[in-house]
Order: C-alpha cells, then structure tokens, then sequence
C-alpha cells in the first residue's frame, strides 16, 4: 500500500501582533507577521482501500475528533474519494500554545492526502477547504513566512533574516476565546506598515493579547520572565501560553520547572512542503 512517511507540519510564532479594530459581526481585526519555525510535529500517512481514516497517536493522546482526521473527512467528502488513511501521528508541538500546531497538521494533512489520493486539487482549492478548519490553516498552506491582516485573510509573503529563538511553553493553557472576549482586550492599535517592521523585524511591536492572557493564566508572566533574566525581549505568540525571544550568542535561560517545555529553534525560510500543491485552481 502506498506510503508517505515523515511528513513535517512545523509551528509558527507570531513576530506580534496588533489588534487594529473589531467588525460588526464580532471578529477582530488583526496585524500580525507569522513565521514558521523548526519545531514540527510529524505525520506519517498510509492508503488505504475501505475508505476508512484511522489515526495512531505515537506520542501524546489527541481528540477523537481532531483537525487532523477532520481535515482528511473534508477533504474525502469534497472530492468523493473513496480510499481512505491511516494516519501515525509524532506530536511535539504543544497545545494551548498559539504556535498553530493543529492548524499546521490540518495543513500537511491536506497536502499529503491531496498526493496520496492522487486528487491534484490545487492550492486555491485546498485553501477553501482549509479555512473550514481553522483561520490559519491557509497560512500553513502557502508555506511562507507572512504578513497577516484583516481577519487573517490577507496574507502577503515576506523574507525573514535566519534567526534563533527561544519558545517556552508553561505547563497551563490559555482558552482563545476567553482572551478575545474579555473587556481589558485592547481593540485600536494603531496600523503598522510593513517598512518599518522590516527595519528590525525581531524588535518590532507588541502582543494585544498577552496582557489578557497574564492576567488569566500567571504563568505566561513567569515564563516571560524568565526569558527576559536571560537578557532577551520576551513576547507572547498568538493567544499563548508560549512565549518567545530572539537570542544570540550566549543567550540561554535558566531552568525551567518540570512539565515546561523549551527549545531553541530556528525559524524556518520556507514550509517543508511548498509546492506539493500547485498554485493553480
């Protein structure tokens, strides 16, 4: 039977990002620059004939029902397709974090199940599927680093200098939603312009959302101080509770309690699996 091992889904930081208004309908408006890094979870796909999706979790239990097994139920109804998966999943990256782990695994799922199945669905076609799933899923799709605006919608490639970083991710979770509708949210930042992010990339802007997720989770504070003893200027990514810092030479953080997780990663020029859908509809 047909096999794809080793399929990587890698995780993305948020460089900052801004909450510029707020919609009628609800959403929120945003400015963020999304950049992938090499801290991956990894996904390994076999065919097969009965049209089942089975999932093995090699690592960490996952949801019955998770965005990697949606996806590949989407993506079958969508096509009519009647071969199936079984699906081996390495989960690294965290959950809870705002690092795009399950939206990033809805991606590569896509891609992989779009060669695997032989469907040839292109890349647009696979971002309208995608945003089914989750608002950064065609984020991951594209497989650039990026400028985000709107309600995610509008993303602009951007290059990115080669950089490390720190990520530590606190044993305790943030809930999104709680963030997003709390009243202390901050909804009028003022708009940036890409220019002058450029001009020091790893240095620029805030996190709207991290004051919120301090006040809700204390631990996102504790990680961020730790990060800021070592010399480093530590920001929340996404609603949390990961922080990160970008660090040269010599930086390096204290211990961290049990149960915490931290790496050094670099960040990433390009997805792993840019081109495996054409750009074509």
């Amino acid at each position: 039977m047909k096999q794809l091992n080793d399929v990587p889904a890698p995780a993305k930081l948020n460089l900052f990002l801004h909450i510029t208004g707020q919609r009628p309908d609800g959403y929120h408006l945003l400015q963020s620059v999304f950049m992938l890094i090499d801290w991956c979870d990894t996904l390994h796909f076999e065919k097969r004939s009965d049209g089942t999706i089975s999932r093995e979790d090699l690592t960490i239990a996952l949801p019955a029902d998770d965005l990697i097994t949606r996806a590949a139920r989407l993506l079958q109804r969508h096509t009519g397709c009647t071969q199936g998966a079984h699906i081996a999943v390495e989960k690294q990256i965290p959950a809870q974090a705002g690092m795009g782990g399950g939206s990033s695994d809805a991606a590569t799922c896509l891609l992989a199940l779009n060669q695997l199945w032989e469907l040839k669905l292109g890349l647009p076609a696979l971002e309208k599927l995608g945003l089914q799933l989750g608002a950064d899923v065609p984020f991951f799709l594209r497989g650039h680093n990026a400028w985000v605006e709107g309600v995610g919608e509008q993303i602009t490639p951007i290059s990115l200098p080669p950089a490390q970083f720190w990520v530590l991710k606190p044993d305790s979770g943030v809930e999104t939603s709680q963030i997003f509708t709390h009243p202390a949210l901050q909804r009028a930042t003022k708009p940036a312009i890409i220019s002058v992010f450029a001009a020091a990339p790893y240095d620029f802007g805030h996190n709207d959302l991290q004051p919120v997720a301090q006040a809700i989770c204390p631990d996102v504070s504790k990680a961020l101080q730790v990060l800021s003893k070592a010399g480093m200027n530590s920001k929340m990514t996404g609603s949390g509770s990961a922080v990160f810092a970008h660090c040269t030479t010599g930086m390096t953080p204290s211990p961290v309690p049990d149960h915490w997780q931290m790496r050094k990663c670099s960040n990433m020029e390009v997805h792993p699996l840019l081109g495996w859908a054409s750009s074509d509809s």
